[in-house]
């Protein structure tokens, strides 16, 4: 009966002596290499390497006592093969385009962008229906704008409210309950709006606090879930889902209105966000780690590439819940992105919020073609942006630093 022992390859081109009278219990020296032994009862027994490239033997005989049989770990044997195959398995290849559009990951940015469509058209049905209901109502262009801004009032507190719960329980959990409080202010929109003012203010702040978490989200999501020589590009699918929601809602929104009143882009609209809820908790999960229908592949491509903690399964992330604010407003760099996003929203909201009332009173062209019109720069950085995502991953890839390439993109 023989029993193979996997040893180094470059340890076993020195000549190995045939030993003479053993000692029991001894570990035996072959050129630095310690060689365990495992003695059975009156026999010779041979041990001979998995390359059979030598082969020593061992007259002894043993009587009434027993020895401890041997169990290596893997660990064990990783130490006495050395570690040229250990390092061969851990190279992961990188995947083929069909792999990457076909992976799990791919369909949690899908996903992601579709969210974002969501919640961006659930945004904009306001101003498409703000003409409508000015005239229903006879408010003034200012009650208007108040009506417009109240989505603010609780979009400029929860993106960092819902960073933080997105740290200590996870997107998965966190997006879900943001998309159905949001489909569901979008869905008592028109009967906030025929019950009062403060109720109408009140649904459109609503929705605005759940659609904070979305970007907080997207970005936890992303960093969990992507190597950063993919992030660009995948940030630039999802923002076109982002940017594509907008066009959707302006240009979809006078046809549902003309169809079924003004409370029917309102209600159509929210009924998509529940069932998105649905898909999402069913299909996803905030880590590649907690997927039961990630491929090993995948999954070991991930850990290999991701820098990024991930969450422990079934377990709460630890980190403080309180962000470090002082310590982050000490930095330059945070203040200048804030200017650059308060730049970017200023532009951004007026745009979306005044275009179809713009292009109606000072152009008196039709809601419906308002709509249109308004959705065009939408349609543009859709495209644009998912090219500049694909950009920055090129520039990444060859060798150029993430810092510069993120400088360059935002500039």
């Amino acid at each position: 009966m023989n029993s193979p022992i996997a040893l180094n390859r470059h340890h076993s081109t020195n000549p190995i002596p045939i030993l003479q009278n053993p000692k029991p219990y001894k570990s035996y020296k072959f050129s630095n290499v310690k060689l365990p032994c495992t003695i059975f009862t009156n026999s010779f027994k041979t041990f001979s390497s998995l390359n059979n490239r030598f082969t020593v033997k061992f007259p002894y005989k043993t009587r009434n006592f027993e020895l401890n049989r041997l169990r290596a770990s893997s660990n064990d044997a990783q130490s006495i093969a050395g570690t040229s195959s250990f390092d061969d398995q851990n190279e992961v290849r990188e995947p083929s385009f069909l792999e990457f559009i076909t992976s799990e990951r791919v369909k949690v940015v899908t996903l992601l962008a579709l969210a974002l469509a969501l919640c961006n058209a659930d945004r904009v049905v306001m101003s498409v229906a703000i003409v409508p209901l000015s005239l229903s109502h006879g408010w003034r262009q200012s009650f208007a704008g108040v009506v417009q801004s109240s989505f603010l009032w609780g979009y400029m507190i929860s993106p960092i409210a819902g960073g933080t719960l997105v740290d200590y329980y996870g997107g998965k959990v966190v997006m879900a309950w943001g998309v159905a409080l949001w489909s569901l202010a979008t869905f008592l929109t028109p009967w906030a709006a025929e019950t009062s003012v403060l109720a109408l203010l009140a649904v459109r702040m609503l929705l605005g606090i759940a659609e904070g978490v979305a970007l907080p989200c997207m970005n936890n999501m992303i960093a969990r879930w992507f190597p950063q020589t993919e992030r660009a590009r995948v940030v630039g699918l999802a923002m076109a889902g982002f940017q594509l929601g907008s066009a959707i809602g302006l240009t979809l929104s006078p046809i549902l209105m003309s169809q079924g009143g003004m409370s029917g882009p309102f209600v159509i609209f929210g009924l998509c966000g529940f069932l998105w809820v649905l898909v999402w908790v069913s299909a996803t999960s905030s880590t590649p780690e907690q997927s039961s229908q990630i491929s090993a592949y995948e999954l070991r491509y991930i850990q290999n590439k991701v820098a990024v903690p991930s969450l422990s399964k079934n377990e709460k992330n630890t980190r403080e819940v309180i962000p470090p604010f002082r310590r982050l407003l000490s930095k330059l760099p945070t203040w200048s992105l804030i200017v650059a996003n308060s730049m970017h929203s200023w532009g951004f909201f007026v745009i979306l919020s005044w275009m179809p009332i713009y292009f109606k009173t000072i152009y008196h062209v039709d809601l419906r073609e308002a709509a249109w019109f308004s959705a065009v720069p939408w349609s543009v950085m859709a495209v644009v942006g998912y090219f500049a995502g694909f950009w920055s991953d090129m520039m990444i890839q060859r060798g150029i630093s993430v810092t510069l390439t993120r400088k360059i993109m935002q500039v």
